[in-house]
């Protein structure tokens, strides 16, 4: 069973159902005491359910009955409301603009351990496992591109797909912003499908770079331009596939 630390936090509000999402952050501020300080800081109205330290320890802030208040203002999968349908885990990293570095294994380990006793209470897709830059492409970074989504759904939480290079090459040239036609077509409708808020159209604007570039982070960590390549194409693919009939492990290769 695991142990926590109770640090409650007064941001938070009623919730209008059970929660089905979940939503990865960093905390994105040069100490760990300083993001928690914030995120129990009435004036400050944000907060989240749990935060992991580097040190593995879990903080608990608001009950996960309760409508927490990380993720601000996104979309996934047509809920517009994400706080009011996630559950928020906040993991202690500098994040991009404080010197961003790898997780440690200790902090991912109970990471793991924390969305499989989360799980364990609330129905929640591996579809429905995503990070803050995820609802909010236009906004947000984290929990970037260091976070070892793989590991996670190796491990049974969330969705990854590794496509073989004969699917790759089939997918033909890159799509770039100014693009237009239906490669863009299918390309804003497959990111759409998966679920995030871009929606279909024919016209690679500066909404579906930063798209891409969110998915990428995710999904495609070494290659992070906003250019839909034959890989990128590739993965969400295979994606919607896993999304459409999660299989036993949550990876498809």
């Amino acid at each position: 069973m695991l142990s926590f630390i109770d640090a409650p936090s007064p941001n938070f509000d009623a919730r209008r159902g059970p929660p089905d999402m979940l939503v990865l952050h960093y905390t994105g501020m040069q100490t760990a005491d300083e993001a928690v300080a914030r995120l129990r800081d009435p004036a400050a109205e944000v907060s989240a359910h749990y935060v992991v330290n580097e040190n593995g320890v879990i903080l608990r802030l608001v009950p996960e009955e309760r409508r927490a208040w990380h993720a601000g203002r996104g979309v996934w999968q047509g809920e517009t409301d994400v706080n009011a349908a996630s559950i928020g885990v906040e993991i202690v990293n500098p994040g991009h603009e404080f010197g961003y570095r790898a997780f440690p294994e200790v902090q991912i380990a109970a990471v793991i351990a924390l969305i499989a006793d989360i799980r364990s209470r609330w129905n929640i897709p591996d579809a429905r496992i995503v990070g803050h830059s995820d609802t909010a492409p236009d906004r947000k970074q984290d929990p970037g591109e260091l976070f070892p989504w793989k590991r996670l759904a190796e491990d049974g939480h969330g969705l990854w797909f590794d496509p073989a290079p004969e699917r790759v090459a089939a997918l033909g040239a890159d799509l770039s912003p100014g693009d237009e036609g239906l490669g863009v077509i299918v390309l804003r409708s497959g990111l759409h499908r998966l679920g995030y808020g871009v929606k279909p159209g024919g016209e690679y604007d500066d909404e579906t770079r930063l798209t891409v570039e969110a998915f990428q982070r995710h999904w495609r960590p070494d290659r992070i331009d906003g250019i839909a390549d034959g890989e990128t194409r590739a993965r969400l693919v295979g994606l919607l596939q896993l999304a459409s009939v999660e299989s036993v492990t949550g990876v498809l290769d």
